[in-house]
């Protein structure tokens, strides 16, 4: 089991390494978190939901991703409720308090996972959760030390040098451990560091003296790596030429599956800029709104930020606007939820730019997909669809998508300057990345394929913690 010292230490990363180089080595690798809380999420091949960073970790081992990779998922829908996934399905809606009493419900679910797991892979390489110290989250937890010792698995903890601080979170995180989870944890990595790695020698040697447990690996900062995030949004810049399309997308509260926009990001022609709370938007050729988790309220926010304005001077000027599943449901007309699924019971208006509304309804859609965009009928798509909506009216006559499986999907205003979808993983392939691009203004776009790069990027990773960790002592445990 990875676990960290903090969130973003690098526990997916070094999981999906592990995945990866295990893999290569004609190990059959699963991966697993028995506790996830991210607002990216993907379908499952078996019909569920689980996290992003699973399914990332998933491609690395080989597999598609299932729900038993993932088998506790948390969407927070306010800073105090989130929806609850068990086994890929949504079952209930708690706050922290509640979710607290339900924990030994989903730890019937986490074990029954692991079990099917372990049954059939050779290896499980389990990933925890923020980290092991949090005094408040120590009872009955499920998703570090709690499990570790239940399933009796070693642990290996790793820390972020790049952010500071690396001793004290190792050291302090050990400290506030007891006696038997000290002893469960076998080594130390520690990730993203730069420069000589003679100058940080000492250090090392003073960690392994001081605790007693060896440094199993010193893994080096990666520039430019693009590999899914479980949450955070990525800031990096990265080199490009000059930019032939300007595309911006406001950080939303509750954004979800933001990486629907790493094709536009990481597109080495477009200048792509995240918009946070109190910036003022810049001009842009396209905006795009993301997946949220709280469609109304993150509406307000927009509101409150000031979207609405520059969205009605950004169309009158010329501006494309595109709308993933909640950035969808918000250039509508109104927005309901009637039960208080996301928030307070009740309706919303919408920005009306599409002649549409929808409802939030208790049964979450969830579905692969494949087709073609009606922009242009050679333009080949492949994504996923995860949403409480149902979306209804008049636009629906002009549809985005033809699917495979006969459904028509998401909306093309016939003005050309809006489009509307519930497929996330809309622009990952690169034909309707190339149309949607041109739709926008930006014709003969350079070539990206988005799973090219991925599946680069996991070699790439994988052969640089190939090289820096300790395996002999590893082996050993």
């Amino acid at each position: 089991m990875v676990q960290g010292c903090t969130s973003d230490a690098g526990k997916t990363t070094l999981v999906a390494a592990l995945c990866r180089i295990l893999k290569r080595r004609g190990v059959r690798v699963a991966p697993f978190k028995p506790q996830n809380m991210a607002l990216n999420s993907a379908v499952t091949i078996d019909g569920g939901e689980i996290g992003r960073a699973q399914a990332l970790q998933a491609q690395a081992a080989g597999l598609p991703p299932r729900i038993d990779f993932n088998p506790v998922l948390l969407k927070p829908t306010t800073d105090c409720q989130a929806q609850v996934i068990i086994h890929g399905r949504a079952v209930t809606h708690l706050d922290a308090q509640a979710y607290h009493d339900y924990k030994r419900v989903a730890m019937t679910a986490v074990m029954a996972s692991w079990q099917r797991l372990t049954g059939e892979f050779e290896c499980v390489l389990v990933e925890g959760a923020g980290s092991p110290a949090e005094i408040n989250l120590r009872d009955r937890d499920i998703a570090n030390m709690g499990f570790a010792e239940a399933a009796d698995v070693p642990v290996i903890l790793v820390a972020d040098i790049d952010r500071g601080g690396v001793f004290a979170h190792l050291v302090g995180t050990l400290d506030l451990l007891s006696p038997s989870e000290q002893a469960r944890i076998k080594g130390f990595v520690i990730n993203r560091f730069r420069g000589d790695i003679a100058l940080l020698q000492p250090g090392l040697d003073w960690l392994e003296q001081r605790t007693g447990k060896p440094v199993l690996g010193v893994l080096p900062y990666l520039q430019g790596l693009m590999l899914d995030a479980e949450d955070a949004i990525a800031q990096g810049e990265m080199d490009k030429a000059p930019p032939r399309l300007r595309v911006i997308a406001p950080v939303l509260p509750r954004i979800s599956n933001h990486n629907d926009l790493d094709p536009l990001r990481l597109h080495p022609e477009v200048d792509f800029q995240w918009v946070g709370p109190g910036q003022t938007p810049p001009p842009a050729d396209l905006v795009v709104l993301p997946g949220s988790k709280n469609v109304r309220a993150d509406l307000d926010w927009l509101r409150y930020q000031g979207w609405e304005d520059y969205l009605l001077r950004h169309l009158r000027y010329g501006g494309k606007v595109i709308g993933i599943c909640g950035g969808f449901q918000m250039l509508g007309r109104q927005l309901h939820d009637p039960r208080g699924l996301e928030g307070v019971p009740g309706s919303s208006p919408g920005l009306g730019f599409l002649d549409c509304e929808t409802t939030l309804e208790e049964e979450k859609q969830l579905r692969n997909v494949k087709g073609r965009l009606l922009l242009d009928l050679s333009a080949a798509m492949a994504g996923y669809e995860i949403h409480m909506g149902v979306t209804h009216g008049p636009a629906l006559a002009y549809p985005l998508v033809r699917l495979d499986d006969g459904r028509e999907e998401g909306v093309m205003v016939p003005e050309g300057n809006i489009l509307g979808s519930y497929c996330h993983g809309l622009l990952d392939h690169a034909d309707a990345l190339a149309s949607i691009m041109a739709w926008a203004g930006m014709h003969e776009a350079a070539p990206v394929d988005l799973a090219a790069r991925r599946e680069m990027d996991l070699d790439r990773l994988a052969d640089a913690v190939e090289a820096s960790l300790d395996w002999a002592t590893i082996a050993s445990f």
